[in-house]
């Protein structure tokens, strides 16, 4: 079974993310644990824990279908030390409150050299940063997700990533998320059913198959290459609506949570009902 969502709004408190997503239509979901836009937030308490927990099993949510997000602000390739430093804390805790609300993946961006240091210089920067975080917590998988490569942003090539995965010293705990609109703008063209297998087939032979935990689902704006991070709905942009049908009618992309986050929340559930009709559900 294919697992579409979308990443839902946490208003309220987390445990109203899984109320969201069943009101869409949706049988997977992505939300953020806490507002994405500080630094710091309060604890998860134990009562919005249990509330979480009891609405995603009321709702038929499994843990390995949601995929939380950490916070946008986060950089684990930071080139300064102190603001590495609270990164990779920041991180810490993100993975933390995953744990705690019983979910098993955290998905992050990997990160910016911001032209201060050399790409690989950050990208060992980032697996070490993954590292604290697995030793800090038990059981959640760090995700990676591919940019657009926009600005001094790392992740944008298979080969990037696979770097990170190198040097991260617990394999089993990291995946990666691949995002349609930044595998667009980043050069990786998956417009058609031959084009989707074709970069699908250099994400096995570059990074490994076995990564893949998760999509996330948007046309995009810019044309291929750009490196411009600009999602679009979907069918609506230079992707096109083919290119979603074959991933709904995919054999590798089962029962692993695929995400939208196209700009318009109103759509969603429309959204929902149109990719499982390409796979006829």
């Amino acid at each position: 079974m294919k697992r579409v969502g979308a990443h839902v709004s946490i208003a309220g408190g987390v445990e109203n993310a899984p109320l969201n997503a069943r009101a869409i239509g949706a049988k997977a979901f992505a939300m953020f644990t806490r507002n994405q836009r500080q630094w710091h937030s309060a604890a998860l308490t134990p009562g919005s824990v249990d509330a979480f927990r009891n609405n995603c099993a009321e709702a038929g949510f499994l843990p390995q279908h949601i995929l939380p997000h950490d916070s946008y602000l986060i950089n684990l390739g930071h080139p300064e030390p102190d603001k590495l430093d609270k990164s990779r804390q920041a991180f810490i805790t993100e993975m933390q409150r995953t744990e705690e609300l019983g979910l098993v993946m955290l998905n992050f961006h990997p990160g910016s050299h911001l032209k201060l240091v050399s790409e690989d210089e950050s990208l060992r920067l980032i697996a070490a940063s993954v590292n604290l975080a697995l030793e800090a917590t038990r059981s959640v998988t760090a995700v990676i997700e591919n940019t657009a490569g926009q600005g001094s942003n790392l992740g944008f090539r298979f080969e990037q990533i696979s770097r990170i995965i190198e040097f991260v010293e617990d394999s089993s705990r990291v995946g990666v998320c691949l995002d349609t609109c930044h595998l667009f703008a980043s050069g990786y063209d998956i417009r058609t059913p031959e084009a989707f297998e074709d970069m699908l087939g250099e994400f096995d032979r570059v990074v490994g198959l076995r990564y893949l935990r998760g999509m996330h689902l948007n046309d995009a704006k810019q044309k291929l290459g750009s490196r411009i991070d600009r999602h679009e709905c979907l069918g609506k942009g230079m992707i096109g609506a083919d290119a979603f049908a074959h991933i709904m009618q995919h054999p590798a992309l089962e029962e692993m949570p695929l995400i939208l986050e196209t700009p318009n929340s109103d759509g969603w559930a429309e959204e929902i009902r149109m990719l499982y009709g390409f796979g006829g559900e």
